[in-house]
């Protein structure tokens, strides 16, 4: 007993005659009627009684009928199982980054991949770089996204995209009239620096040392966000990732411009260490350095300007 056989049953079933099952299943009527009577042979019963051209099913045929119907009901489960796990249906995915990627570029990220798959749950975890590390580290988190000034032990990176830090200025600030700055324009400058200690503090002053150049140390803080916030209320300038920059342009007062030699910044997706990756991972991980890749090409054509 064949699969082509039920159909043929089933569509002679449905449609009440050989011609019109023919029609359904895109077959011969000839077709059609070899195999009711294989089907008749194997299961050493009559499915139909005939009469002229008119068919009626038989009791056995009836019966028989029921149990096939239990079993295509079977089947139009498993393609809706099916569907449910195409689509992620129940799916959840734990993210970690820091706090201006999870409210601003993870967030829209997120939204975008919702469009898609609606019926996924996805927890945003937000904090300090120790703790991303942490959480991926353990496992707690399926992926992170972190933008890297040097390498993170303890998990898997995956670079997108490298970028080069940006020059922050308050609006209005003597230098915004230059269209590209370099160490010498911040001798004596009040500087907002990331705090002591930090990979990107260190990289920066050692650009200035080798320069040659003093600046006057007038603030620390470690989140690009509060950087931005300080140079806007005229504390002074500061050199930060061109994504926390565009983030804050608007709403906290600054000025962007290019700065030389290059501060390079890596965008990244991270991973836990030893854990294979889901395909719910995988998609959103396309998602992301998609969306990243897309950000930064429009950031880049704009001049670092909005």
């Amino acid at each position: 007993m064949h699969l082509r056989h039920i159909e043929a049953f089933r569509a002679v079933m449905q449609a009440g005659s050989m011609t019109a099952a023919a029609r359904r299943v895109h077959t011969s009527q000839p077709q059609i009627s070899r195999l009711i009577a294989q089907l008749e042979t194997l299961t050493q019963f009559p499915l139909f009684e005939r009469n002229g051209s008119r068919l009626a099913p038989t009791q056995d045929g009836l019966r028989f009928y029921q149990e096939v119907e239990k079993t295509f009901s079977g089947l139009a489960g498993l393609e809706t199982a099916a569907a449910g796990i195409r689509a992620f249906s129940a799916g959840r995915l734990s993210v970690a980054a820091m706090p201006r990627l999870a409210g601003g570029l993870l967030a829209r990220i997120v939204a975008r991949l919702k469009q898609d798959y609606p019926d996924i749950m996805v927890s945003i975890h937000s904090g300090n770089g120790g703790a991303v590390r942490e959480w991926l580290a353990s496992g707690f988190c399926d992926a992170g996204m972190a933008l890297l000034y040097d390498d993170e032990p303890g998990v898997q990176i995956e670079p997108v995209l490298t970028m080069h830090c940006t020059a922050v200025l308050p609006k209005g600030h003597r230098l915004a009239a230059l269209p590209r700055l370099r160490p010498a324009h911040f001798a004596d400058e009040p500087f907002v620096s990331f705090p002591a200690g930090t990979a990107i503090r260190e990289r920066i002053d050692r650009i200035f040392t080798q320069a040659g150049v003093e600046r006057r140390i007038a603030a620390e803080a470690g989140l690009g966000a509060s950087i931005c916030a300080l140079v806007g209320m005229g504390m002074g300038v500061s050199l930060i990732n061109p994504l926390a920059a565009r983030e804050e342009q608007h709403s906290t007062g600054i000025e962007l411009r290019p700065f030389a030699p290059a501060v390079p910044v890596v965008a990244a997706l991270l991973y836990p260490p030893y854990q294979q990756r889901t395909r719910l991972v995988d998609v959103f991980s396309q998602y992301a350095s998609e969306f990243m890749q897309r950000e930064m090409a429009e950031f880049k054509v704009r001049g670092g300007r909005r």
